[in-house]
């Protein structure tokens, strides 16, 4: 019986075998090509954009950052000043920016938690950044004018709001923007012992600062910027928004112990990056930040502004989640909303 040869492969199926491993490589290698290359990061500057003036509390944390951060990196790390709309320009732009681990943001808990919810106009959301680390957290401080609280007797926050009962819309509070969350927190204050004040926004916290130190405003609820200037007289803390007192300032009373409970509002200031990008330079960019705090010059400066953290990606964005929850109800039943 004759035996059957094998028959031959035909000509399609022979140019696919032989095409088939260059297809595997091309593909391999398109593919590699295509993924970000995190070992290789970062092959040149990185930038840090923030949504305020140069000066401001955001601006200060950066610039603190970016020098250690420049170190550790091996590539510089610029600070780019992008103020205007409560710091939704700069923050709107890092939403938008290619995930690559090249454009940061550094910003305030109002920029992320609260303006997406308030600001019509404002396309971007909590869910557009990657949290990289919390740098700072604080209390803020209520502060008034001495020349005025000396003239109408203030001497404790619920002094100020009776000179606001007494005195409808003559109070005068200032901040950082309108739905900033120094805004959003004293409006809630206002409105929960019902008197009416008027709120008075500026660029920044520094420049409202600025005004309740030259008697331009009243009161405001200040950052930890203005610890000088009560340690010189220049400025009264009354309470602090803290659920315990400031180590900084131990004879001054909690909203709480002032007789507002459950009036506990604290402020932060994070590093984020654009949505997606890639875990491994998040987490890199978390390591490096955490070997900020082990420079003493720089611990310091951070520590003129509040409470260093340095709190990894996974807990930052939790907290993120729940502060934008927790406002979301406060804007509801304020209901605030600003164009």
């Amino acid at each position: 019986m004759a035996t059957r040869q094998p028959r031959a492969p035909s000509r399609r199926t022979a140019l696919a075998l032989c095409l088939a491993p260059c297809l595997t490589l091309c593909a391999a290698t398109a593919a590699q090509a295509q993924a970000p290359q995190e070992d290789k990061w970062p092959t040149r500057p990185v930038r840090i954009v923030v949504g305020f003036p140069a000066g401001s509390f955001t601006d200060t944390i950066a610039r603190a950052l970016s020098e250690p951060l420049s170190k550790s990196l091996g590539q510089p790390v610029v600070v780019e000043n992008k103020p205007g709309a409560n710091g939704a320009i700069g923050v709107g732009e890092v939403a938008r920016a290619a995930p690559d681990g090249y454009t940061l943001l550094v910003t305030n808990s109002s920029s992320i938690t609260i303006n997406p919810q308030i600001y019509k106009k404002i396309t971007y959301r909590a869910k557009d950044f990657a949290p990289i680390t919390m740098v700072l957290d604080a209390p803020f401080i209520l502060t008034v004018n001495p020349e005025w609280a000396q003239k109408h007797q203030i001497r404790s926050a619920k002094d100020v709001i009776a000179f606001a009962k007494g005195h409808p819309d003559k109070l005068s509070y200032g901040s950082a923007g309108p739905g900033n969350i120094a805004h959003l927190a004293y409006a809630a204050w206002s409105n929960r012992t019902g008197v009416k004040t008027t709120h008075v926004p500026y660029k920044s916290a520094s420049q409202a600062q600025m005004a309740v130190l030259s008697g331009e405003l009243d009161t405001q609820f200040d950052t930890w910027s203005a610890l000088p200037h009560i340690a010189s007289g220049k400025l009264v803390a009354l309470a602090v928004t803290a659920p315990r007192r400031m180590q900084q300032l131990p004879e001054v009373p909690t909203m709480a112990e002032a007789g507002y409970a459950d009036f506990d509002v604290t402020f932060w200031a994070g590093l984020l990056a654009p949505a997606g990008t890639p875990p491994a330079i998040v987490n890199r960019l978390y390591e490096a930040s955490r070997g900020v705090l082990q420079d003493a010059r720089i611990r310091a400066v951070l520590s003129s502004q509040g409470e260093p953290v340095m709190m990894p990606p996974a807990p930052f964005g939790q907290r993120i989640a729940k502060e934008v929850s927790d406002w979301g109800q406060v804007i509801q039943r304020e209901a605030l909303s600003l164009d």
